[in-house]
Protein backbone atom coordinates (compact mmCIF):
# COMPACT_ATOMS: atom_id res chain seq x y z
CA UNK A 1 0.00 0.00 0.00
CA UNK A 2 1.55 3.74 -0.77
CA UNK A 3 1.70 6.22 1.67
CA UNK A 4 1.50 9.68 0.97
CA UNK A 5 2.17 12.22 3.48
CA UNK A 6 0.14 15.03 3.05
CA UNK A 7 1.26 18.79 3.55
CA UNK A 8 -0.95 19.05 7.30
CA UNK A 9 1.31 16.37 8.56
CA UNK A 10 4.20 17.79 7.85
CA UNK A 11 3.36 20.67 9.97
CA UNK A 12 2.12 18.25 12.23
CA UNK A 13 5.30 16.65 12.94
CA UNK A 14 7.57 20.01 13.00
CA UNK A 15 4.80 21.18 15.26
CA UNK A 16 5.44 18.28 17.58
CA UNK A 17 9.06 18.51 17.66
CA UNK A 18 9.50 22.12 17.22
CA UNK A 19 11.50 22.34 20.46
CA UNK A 20 13.95 19.63 19.39
CA UNK A 21 14.50 21.56 16.15
CA UNK A 22 15.11 24.82 18.06
CA UNK A 23 17.28 23.42 20.99
CA UNK A 24 19.77 21.72 17.98
CA UNK A 25 19.70 24.86 16.08
CA UNK A 26 20.43 27.22 18.87
CA UNK A 27 23.08 25.15 19.59
CA UNK A 28 24.65 24.58 16.74
CA UNK A 29 24.83 28.71 16.30
CA UNK A 30 26.22 29.04 19.75
CA UNK A 31 28.77 26.91 19.16
CA UNK A 32 30.18 28.11 16.32
CA UNK A 33 30.08 31.72 17.77
CA UNK A 34 32.04 30.49 20.90
CA UNK A 35 34.81 28.40 18.66
CA UNK A 36 35.15 31.92 15.84
CA UNK A 37 35.45 33.85 18.76
CA UNK A 38 37.62 32.53 21.77
CA UNK A 39 39.33 29.28 19.95
CA UNK A 40 40.05 30.25 16.63
CA UNK A 41 43.41 32.81 15.76
CA UNK A 42 42.63 35.76 14.01
CA UNK A 43 44.62 36.36 11.20
CA UNK A 44 45.38 39.89 9.47
CA UNK A 45 45.61 40.40 5.77
CA UNK A 46 48.29 43.69 4.46
CA UNK A 47 49.07 43.79 1.03
CA UNK A 48 52.27 45.45 -1.21
CA UNK A 49 51.95 47.28 -4.56
CA UNK A 50 54.42 46.43 -7.42
CA UNK A 51 54.07 48.02 -10.80
CA UNK A 52 55.26 47.17 -13.77
CA UNK A 53 56.24 49.61 -15.87
CA UNK A 54 58.31 50.76 -18.93
CA UNK A 55 62.16 50.28 -18.88
CA UNK A 56 64.11 53.11 -17.60
CA UNK A 57 66.11 53.13 -20.42
CA UNK A 58 62.79 54.03 -22.87
CA UNK A 59 62.36 57.57 -24.05
CA UNK A 60 58.44 57.10 -24.57
CA UNK A 61 55.73 54.63 -24.28
CA UNK A 62 54.60 52.72 -26.84
CA UNK A 63 51.53 50.29 -27.50
CA UNK A 64 53.72 46.78 -27.54
CA UNK A 65 55.90 47.78 -25.11
CA UNK A 66 52.79 48.01 -22.85
CA UNK A 67 51.34 44.78 -23.99
CA UNK A 68 54.74 42.79 -23.38
CA UNK A 69 54.57 44.21 -20.23
CA UNK A 70 51.19 42.96 -19.09
CA UNK A 71 51.74 39.62 -20.64
CA UNK A 72 54.95 39.37 -18.27
CA UNK A 73 52.70 40.32 -15.16
CA UNK A 74 51.76 36.33 -14.74
CA UNK A 75 55.21 35.61 -15.28
CA UNK A 76 55.89 37.82 -11.87
CA UNK A 77 53.20 36.32 -10.57
CA UNK A 78 54.72 32.94 -10.50
CA UNK A 79 58.37 34.17 -9.75
CA UNK A 80 56.74 36.19 -6.41
CA UNK A 81 56.10 32.86 -4.75
CA UNK A 82 59.08 30.75 -6.18
CA UNK A 83 61.61 29.35 -3.83
CA UNK A 84 64.08 31.99 -5.72
CA UNK A 85 62.33 34.67 -4.07
CA UNK A 86 60.87 32.85 -0.91
CA UNK A 87 64.27 31.24 0.29
CA UNK A 88 65.98 35.07 0.25
CA UNK A 89 62.98 36.55 2.14
CA UNK A 90 63.07 33.38 4.97
CA UNK A 91 66.93 34.33 5.30
CA UNK A 92 66.25 37.89 5.41
CA UNK A 93 64.06 37.82 7.97
CA UNK A 94 65.05 34.89 10.22
CA UNK A 95 61.67 33.57 9.82
CA UNK A 96 60.75 30.23 11.06
CA UNK A 97 59.29 28.87 8.32
CA UNK A 98 59.27 26.60 5.31
CA UNK A 99 59.21 27.94 1.70
CA UNK A 100 55.91 25.98 1.37
CA UNK A 101 54.57 27.70 4.76
CA UNK A 102 55.43 30.95 3.92
CA UNK A 103 53.60 30.26 0.30
CA UNK A 104 50.32 29.57 1.91
CA UNK A 105 50.10 33.02 3.44
CA UNK A 106 50.98 34.40 0.05
CA UNK A 107 48.18 35.81 -2.33
CA UNK A 108 49.48 37.43 -5.60
CA UNK A 109 46.89 39.46 -7.75
CA UNK A 110 47.00 41.29 -10.92
CA UNK A 111 44.50 43.91 -11.87
CA UNK A 112 42.47 42.58 -15.16
CA UNK A 113 44.24 44.95 -18.13
CA UNK A 114 46.75 46.93 -15.67
CA UNK A 115 49.86 46.64 -15.26
CA UNK A 116 49.85 46.95 -11.17
CA UNK A 117 50.33 43.37 -8.95
CA UNK A 118 49.21 43.38 -5.43
CA UNK A 119 50.91 40.95 -3.26
CA UNK A 120 48.81 39.89 0.29
CA UNK A 121 50.19 38.19 3.40
CA UNK A 122 48.14 36.58 5.62
CA UNK A 123 49.29 36.35 9.44
CA UNK A 124 48.30 36.03 13.17
CA UNK A 125 50.58 39.28 13.26
CA UNK A 126 49.72 41.86 11.68
CA UNK A 127 53.17 43.51 12.36
CA UNK A 128 55.14 40.64 10.54
CA UNK A 129 52.67 40.37 8.01
CA UNK A 130 53.56 44.23 6.89
CA UNK A 131 57.42 43.18 7.28
CA UNK A 132 57.03 39.84 5.50
CA UNK A 133 55.11 42.36 1.77
CA UNK A 134 57.66 44.63 2.48
CA UNK A 135 60.25 42.06 2.38
CA UNK A 136 58.53 39.91 -0.71
CA UNK A 137 58.50 43.16 -2.83
CA UNK A 138 62.28 44.74 -1.91
CA UNK A 139 63.65 41.05 -3.07
CA UNK A 140 61.48 40.59 -6.16
CA UNK A 141 62.40 43.90 -7.48
CA UNK A 142 66.06 43.33 -6.73
CA UNK A 143 65.53 39.24 -8.34
CA UNK A 144 64.03 39.89 -11.09
CA UNK A 145 66.94 42.14 -12.44
CA UNK A 146 69.08 38.70 -12.92
CA UNK A 147 66.03 36.40 -13.63
CA UNK A 148 64.58 38.13 -16.58
CA UNK A 149 66.84 40.99 -17.42
CA UNK A 150 64.60 43.89 -16.90
CA UNK A 151 64.67 46.77 -14.63
CA UNK A 152 61.01 47.83 -14.60
CA UNK A 153 59.53 46.86 -11.68
CA UNK A 154 59.13 49.19 -9.05
CA UNK A 155 57.08 49.32 -5.71
CA UNK A 156 54.20 51.62 -6.22
CA UNK A 157 52.56 51.40 -2.29
CA UNK A 158 54.46 48.98 0.25
CA UNK A 159 52.31 47.50 3.07
CA UNK A 160 51.72 49.76 5.71
CA UNK A 161 49.83 48.49 9.10
CA UNK A 162 46.13 50.49 9.58
CA UNK A 163 45.04 52.03 12.66
CA UNK A 164 42.10 50.09 12.82
CA UNK A 165 42.86 46.31 11.34
CA UNK A 166 40.14 43.39 11.32
CA UNK A 167 41.08 40.24 10.75
CA UNK A 168 39.99 38.85 7.60
CA UNK A 169 40.08 35.19 9.37
CA UNK A 170 37.56 33.81 10.98
CA UNK A 171 34.42 35.60 10.19
CA UNK A 172 32.14 34.91 13.20
CA UNK A 173 29.05 36.09 11.78
CA UNK A 174 29.76 34.31 8.36
CA UNK A 175 30.27 31.24 10.56
CA UNK A 176 27.26 31.39 12.77
CA UNK A 177 24.96 32.02 9.53
CA UNK A 178 26.37 28.83 8.67
CA UNK A 179 26.10 26.69 11.58
CA UNK A 180 22.49 28.44 12.35
CA UNK A 181 21.10 26.83 8.56
CA UNK A 182 22.87 23.74 8.72
CA UNK A 183 21.57 23.52 12.60
CA UNK A 184 18.25 24.34 11.43
CA UNK A 185 18.26 21.44 8.33
CA UNK A 186 19.96 18.65 10.49
CA UNK A 187 17.04 19.87 13.23
CA UNK A 188 14.12 19.65 10.93
CA UNK A 189 15.90 16.50 9.19
CA UNK A 190 16.03 14.57 12.61
CA UNK A 191 12.81 15.52 13.18
CA UNK A 192 11.30 13.86 10.26
CA UNK A 193 13.42 11.17 10.83
CA UNK A 194 12.06 10.28 15.16
CA UNK A 195 8.25 10.49 13.36
CA UNK A 196 9.45 7.42 11.01
CA UNK A 197 11.11 5.05 13.16
CA UNK A 198 8.14 5.84 15.39
CA UNK A 199 6.06 2.86 14.71
CA UNK A 200 3.87 3.29 17.88
CA UNK A 201 -0.29 3.07 17.71
CA UNK A 202 -1.80 6.23 18.79
CA UNK A 203 -4.91 7.42 17.26
CA UNK A 204 -8.10 5.36 16.19
CA UNK A 205 -6.71 7.20 13.03
CA UNK A 206 -3.38 4.96 13.21
CA UNK A 207 -5.13 1.48 13.88
CA UNK A 208 -7.18 2.19 10.07
CA UNK A 209 -3.93 3.21 8.43
CA UNK A 210 -1.44 0.54 9.49
CA UNK A 211 -3.27 -2.29 10.90
CA UNK A 212 -6.10 -1.56 8.22
CA UNK A 213 -8.25 -2.99 11.00
CA UNK A 214 -11.98 -1.49 11.68
CA UNK A 215 -11.89 0.11 14.89
CA UNK A 216 -15.73 -1.02 17.20
CA UNK A 217 -15.22 1.47 19.93
CA UNK A 218 -12.94 3.97 22.20
CA UNK A 219 -12.54 3.63 25.81
CA UNK A 220 -12.40 7.21 27.05
CA UNK A 221 -9.56 7.76 29.89
CA UNK A 222 -10.51 9.39 33.16
CA UNK A 223 -9.04 11.35 36.46
CA UNK A 224 -9.52 8.86 39.20
CA UNK A 225 -8.96 11.40 41.63
CA UNK A 226 -10.94 14.11 40.47
CA UNK A 227 -13.89 11.48 39.80
CA UNK A 228 -13.74 10.09 43.50
CA UNK A 229 -13.70 13.78 44.43
CA UNK A 230 -17.16 14.39 42.67
CA UNK A 231 -18.38 11.13 44.01
CA UNK A 232 -17.58 12.20 47.71
CA UNK A 233 -19.00 16.33 46.78
CA UNK A 234 -22.42 14.28 45.52
CA UNK A 235 -22.74 12.21 48.61
CA UNK A 236 -22.39 14.76 50.87
CA UNK A 237 -24.73 17.20 49.46
CA UNK A 238 -27.29 14.39 49.30
CA UNK A 239 -26.73 13.76 52.93
CA UNK A 240 -27.35 17.24 54.03
CA UNK A 241 -30.71 16.76 52.06
CA UNK A 242 -31.81 13.99 54.40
Amino acid sequence: MEETISLKELFETLKKRLALILAITFLSTAIAGIISYFFITPVYQVSTQLLVNRSQTDEYYNISEVQANLQLVNTYNVIITSPRILDKVIDELHLDLSVNELKEKISVQSERDSQVVNVSVEDEDPKRAVTIANKIAEVFQREVISLMKVDNVSILAKAELPKELTPVKPKPLLNMAIAFAVGLMLGVGLAFLLEYLDNTIKTEEDIQKYLELPVLGVISTFDSSSANGQTIKSRSHSRKRG
